[in-house]
């Protein structure tokens, strides 16, 4: 999403839409080859320089499961139903279906988790800022509406492990796109960002070479992308792999370099929450969540609702 609250604070970083991608290269934890760290880049030397890519890096689906840690089946015996929450308007990720149902990828991986627990699955659609009272209220039994996991939700529920995260990224015109980006790089390159968001942060604290240009919204700094006004933006990947696929793009502009996933300024990833103390149902999720994407079923799931990677 869409987003987050951090993924809902993508409600509010949220100008999400969503959106992501193909392979078998499953990034376990988002360390993968294809994870760009946020952290200190080795010295690149007098003669480094940036050379351009003739095409975005391949498209890659993230796994948050490392296979040698393999979670261990707890007792279901106990679990007769889950009753899920979502959200009612967040595509591709939640939204209401032609035949009046909840649909999205989210709506789908619950039921892939109840199918691989054996239990009945019921999903509820309500207004995000509702969800964790109606939780809390025993109304429902998890939330799963890509919600981020931060401090202030963990005072209120409990989460499972995440089972997506949103990277940022830098996108730039078609003709100047990087492989790969180091704060070197961007020496007295114009880069966009929102004002006052994560990302405008992580640039000042990152990047102090960089000249900045905040911007009060997405739709003003990806226009200044279009029109050569800065040489990058920077944001939140998942929204950018959205708009560079879509028509209000005008196909001018691409990813450059990989995904920056550092948690101190883009959370922990988003999770599934439970009412705090049912460890029961957390511990069961986290099972499911781990047999659905060691049978591939993560995989195809997000490779059908998800055209563009951001990773």
């Amino acid at each position: 999403m869409a987003p987050s609250q951090q993924a809902k604070s993508f409600k509010s970083v949220r100008g999400l839409l969503a959106g992501l991608a193909a392979g078998l290269c499953l990034l376990a934890g988002l360390s993968g080859a294809n994870a760009q760290a946020p952290a200190k880049q080795p010295p690149a030397g007098p003669q480094a320089t940036p050379q351009v890519a003739p095409q975005a890096a391949p498209q890659a689906v993230p796994g948050f499961w490392d296979p040698r840690r393999r979670p261990e089946r707890p007792d279901l015996s106990r679990l007769t139903v889950i009753r899920f929450l979502t959200e009612t308007d967040y595509p591709p990720f939640n939204y209401t279906g032609a035949d009046g149902n909840p649909a999205g990828f989210n709506v789908d991986l619950a039921r892939a988790l109840c199918d691989e627990i054996k239990v009945t699955c019921t999903v509820q659609m309500r207004r995000f800022e509702t969800l964790v009272d109606a939780l809390t209220s025993n109304r429902g039994d998890a939330i799963i509406a890509s919600m981020a996991v931060s401090p202030q939700l963990r005072a209120r529920v409990d989460f499972t492990d995440p089972y997506y995260r949103v990277p940022a990224r830098f996108a730039s015109r078609k003709d100047a796109v990087m492989p790969e980006i180091r704060p070197e790089y961007l020496e007295g390159k114009k880069v966009g960002v929102i004002a006052g968001s994560a990302h405008e942060a992580y640039l000042k604290a990152m990047f102090t070479d960089a000249e900045l240009h905040p911007y009060p919204s997405d739709d003003a700094m990806r226009a200044a992308l279009r029109k050569g006004e800065v040489d990058f933006i920077f944001g939140d990947a998942i929204s950018l792999a959205f708009w560079i696929n879509g028509t209000d793009s005008g196909d001018c502009c691409a990813f450059s370099g990989g995904p920056f996933v550092e948690s101190r300024f883009f959370g922990e990833g988003i999770g599934i929450a439970v009412r705090k103390g049912n460890d029961v149902l957390r511990q069961a999720l986290n099972w499911a969540l781990f047999r659905v994407w060691e049978k591939g079923r993560y995989t195809d799931l997000w490779l059908r609702y998800f055209s563009v990677s951001p990773f």
